[in-house]
């Protein structure tokens, strides 16, 4: 599909987005074990949104699942295949994609969602991904809730890396009154003996919890529960970062 209509940004920064640690997608799977993967059938199909570079989709299948992945960067699904060659992936725009129900489970490991800046399209995505799930299927999601941006980025914060080959410096800011954080990314890449530059932007929404419920329950998902990961699941993060967990009836 055309990159126009899809988050294709995040190719540029790829090289950025080290792996992360497999031990910190060990505990994600705990977490999920705890929350919803006990309640799946044998083999279930797992449709990974948002799947990044497949270090999840890959656990998973070891595990003995069935799993699909979604991503809109066309080069980290090319890790994906890499990481998780046993998983299906699907270049396509987490916002506008159509899928016939499929699933038993959607789970989403990430900070994507923030990204959809607007209330209208997370709407759309959390529509889409009723329509995809199976009757009684579950969604779990995570997604930074407004404490988070204003206890972890009130004030302006940058950092960076240099290469022999590749430098690379980010930019925070945080607008508390339209709620909407902006990431400015400025890479140097020595292609050819010559240096060359490039930047792009990411904003990122702050949504409160009530706004999430409220828009799920529009949907038509049910039985939500709403998780702090540090204080209730006990996993190592930032304040502010909440883990949703709901039903398709």
């Amino acid at each position: 599909m055309s990159s126009e209509n899809r988050f294709s940004d995040y190719d540029a920064i790829e090289r950025i987005y080290l792996p992360a640690r497999k031990e910190l997608y060990e505990i994600y799977l705990e977490e999920l074990e705890k929350l919803i993967l006990q309640h799946l059938p044998k083999g279930a199909h797992i449709f990974d949104f948002c799947c990044g570079r497949g270090e999840l989709a890959q656990l998973l299948i070891k595990k003995g699942y069935q799993v699909t992945g979604l991503d809109g960067s066309e080069v980290m699904l090319r890790c994906a295949r890499e990481n998780a060659p046993s998983a299906e992936f699907i270049l396509d725009d987490a916002r506008y994609f159509k899928l016939p129900p499929t699933f038993h489970a959607v789970v989403f490991i990430g900070n994507s969602l923030n990204d959809i800046i607007s209330i209208e399209e997370l709407e759309s995505v959390f529509r889409n991904l009723y329509v995809a799930l199976l009757r009684n299927g579950l969604f779990v999601f995570e997604l930074k809730l407004e404490e988070y941006y204003t206890s972890s980025m009130s004030v302006p914060t940058s950092r960076g890396d240099v290469e022999n080959d590749f430098a690379w410096i980010e930019r925070y800011t945080y607008d508390p009154q339209k709620k909407v954080a902006q990431e400015n990314f400025t890479k140097f890449q020595l292609i050819k003996e010559e240096w060359h530059r490039s930047d792009v932007t990411f904003l990122s929404k702050a949504y409160s919890q009530t706004e999430v419920q409220s828009v799920l329950e529009k949907v038509g998902f049910t039985e939500i529960s709403i998780y702090d990961e540090e204080r209730d699941l006990g996993v190592d993060r930032s304040p502010g970062i909440a883990c949703f967990v709901c039903r398709k009836p």
